[in-house]
């Protein structure tokens, strides 16, 4: 599938994925970054920053919005290396492949595959991390979806059991300094997580978790987008143990995905998978009963 040049956002040249029913867009003058998911017509399911969106070059970095490949674990300003600056890219069979040159101040060198498919609304993503550097680099591979404002993040719980039957801790749930449990943003259930994106609220919030059932949902709108991602039994995972995060400001919700860690050697890569779905009148409800009524036959 060819990617069509098209202008957006202010940047001139961005490349664009479509089927019958939905879009990407993957900027071309800065990134790697997918500014736009959405059906056709429809609104961007990712957000967007206007002061910031169209611009390039600058060593200050920019979220800009949409989709972006950082390596872990978080560190200023090693993590925050500005992406400003234009993309290589080419077609790869039924997918498209952008790439940057390392980052002069981590060795790091970023691509991103990516694939939709033309019969069904999925996309399939593979973030690659190579080491370009001389000295091994102990990191993760870490996938942000910074969502439109308005909606909520769902995180699956673990198979609900009796203290009779399970004695052992099903999994870790992390939490941030910053982060209130008590905040109403956040809705705890038995099955389901549910985090409310909210302008009115300021204070951000973050939650991490050991996710074993591989997918976390963000419903805005009657709009499902849904991502799936692996969970390694046996692998050692960053931030106390999590393949799986959510963070909330008064601009957008992030949906993340992060591989394990590893102690990537000069001139080796790493790669993380995701999967993506989009569905469309989907009405969840508030309750663990309804969410779940509606979720299961999606996935």
């Amino acid at each position: 599938m060819a990617a069509d040049v098209v202008s957006y956002g202010g940047w001139k040249k961005n490349l664009r994925l479509a089927n019958r029913e939905i879009e990407l867009i993957v900027t071309a003058e800065v990134g790697p970054r997918i500014i736009r998911l959405g059906f056709l017509g429809g609104p961007n399911e990712f957000a967007e920053y206007p002061a910031q969106i169209g611009q390039t070059g600058g060593d200050q970095w920019r979220i800009y919005g949409g989709h972006r490949l950082w390596h872990a674990p978080e560190a200023i300003p090693r993590t925050y290396y500005p992406d400003n600056s234009p993309v290589e890219w080419q077609s790869e069979g039924e997918g498209l492949c952008v790439s940057t040159p390392a980052e002069p101040t981590t060795g790091i060198a970023k691509a991103m595959r990516i694939w939709l498919d033309q019969a069904s609304n999925h996309v399939h993503l593979v973030h690659r991390l190579t080491n370009r550097g001389a000295w091994p680099v102990t990191l993760a591979a870490w996938a942000l979806t910074v969502m439109a404002p308005g909606g909520r993040a769902i995180i699956p719980q673990e198979a609900y059991g009796s203290h009779a039957e399970y004695l052992l801790p099903a999994r870790p749930l992390v939490l941030w300094r910053y982060t209130d449990m008590s905040d109403p943003r956040f809705t705890w259930g038995r099955r389901f997580i549910q985090l409310r994106q909210d302008r009115k609220y300021t204070e951000p919030l973050k939650l991490g978790a050991l996710n074993t059932l591989g997918w976390a949902a963000y419903e805005n709108g009657g709009r499902l987008f849904i991502k799936r991602f692996a969970c390694e039994q046996r692998a050692t995972y960053l931030d106390y143990g999590c393949n799986c995060e959510t963070f909330t400001d008064s601009n957008m919700l992030e949906v993340e995905s992060l591989s394990p860690i590893v102690a990537l050697e000069p001139g080796a890569s790493i790669e993380h998978e995701e999967h993506w779905y989009l569905h469309r009148d989907v009405r969840l409800g508030s309750t663990d009963e309804s969410i779940g009524a509606a979720l299961d036959p999606l996935l």
